[in-house]
């Protein structure tokens, strides 16, 4: 597995990033598929508070604690919940942030967060607070290096401007293209590094593509309509080298500016088929072409 340093910092993590949002919520399952990617040469977990509200931070915890050392991990926090009543806020105050590390190193049982991300933000929140927060940690030692999990453009440029994040989380697939128009190149000039989530579309970029599309597809995806959705799906299928995960994922790896691809599993399965591929070859500069020929560049319009 290729390894990649986000940002600045001293933190290198594998090419493709286990996301534990999908793990469930049985443990012994959970740990089985975190195991399995460890073994495939995944170094970077990914998880938040929020996730079912505590309890995915507390299984990841349980699984890698006899490894920590081994393991690069990241969480979130932005999200004020309450675990009883299943509801939640936005708060991304110092206050929250700080109370927020205390309940999540708890809960994970360890003392210090490698990479700890804003799970969210917008442009009307005091963001010099939040920065404020977030190098308090860093000078305490607390987390080696901090970012957001975010896709407002706006919100980003100001943490580019103000902060040292090391890091921006968001989606970005063969159908979500819209970080490429004015996102990919600004964090890379800054030397900030893109972890890109939801780089298989919900599994309609995945080897089950024409059965998701047929189920999840049927209202369409972003600027797709269910008809575009198969007709590009046709159009990959055609051109594909590799299987369509690895294809999917080794697209939005070919920026300079990414360092990792964040992918969701709920199966040991799902694991294997997304980790077998070869990462340490990049996607070919013509298959990377035509597969920008077949998609479209969407822009950000909402979010802004």
């Amino acid at each position: 597995m290729k390894m990649n340093q986000v940002g600045k910092s001293d933190i290198t993590v594998s090419a493709l990033t286990l996301g534990c949002m999908s793990l469930g919520t049985d443990r012994k399952k959970a740990e089985s598929i975190i195991d399995r990617s460890l073994d495939m040469g995944v170094n970077h977990l990914d998880t938040a508070d929020l996730y079912n509200f505590g309890l995915n931070e507390e299984i990841v915890g349980e699984a890698i604690k006899p490894k920590r050392g081994d393991i690069i991990l990241t969480t979130k926090v932005g999200n004020h919940f309450n675990k009883e009543k299943k509801d939640w806020f936005w708060d991304p105050s110092e206050k929250h942030i700080k109370n927020g590390i205390k309940d999540s190193l708890k809960r994970l049982q360890t003392d210090y967060i490698d990479l700890y991300l804003l799970h969210g933000g917008t442009i009307e929140d005091n963001i010099d607070e939040s920065i404020h927060a977030f190098e308090d940690l860093k000078k305490e030692g607390l987390i080696r290096a901090y970012g957001i999990s975010s896709i407002r453009p706006n919100v980003i440029r100001e943490y580019v401007r103000k902060s040292n994040i090391d890091a921006v989380m968001m989606q970005y697939s063969l159908l979500d293209r819209r970080p490429e128009e004015e996102l990919l190149d600004l964090l890379h000039a800054n030397s900030i590094s893109v972890l890109a989530r939801g780089p298989l579309a919900k599994g309609m970029l995945s080897n089950e593509s024409q059965t998701i599309i047929e189920n999840k597809g049927k209202n369409g995806f972003l600027n797709y309509s269910y008809q575009e959705l198969k007709e590009v799906n046709e159009q990959i299928k055609n051109i594909k080298a590799d299987s369509f995960n690895e294809l999917s994922l080794k697209y939005v790896l070919k920026h300079p500016g990414l360092a990792t691809a964040v992918f969701g599993a709920s199966s040991i399965e799902q694991a294997e088929e997304n980790l077998k591929g070869d990462f340490k070859k990049p996607l070919d500069n013509k298959i990377y072409v035509q597969l920008q020929q077949i998609t479209k560049p969407n822009k950000y319009d909402q979010h802004r």
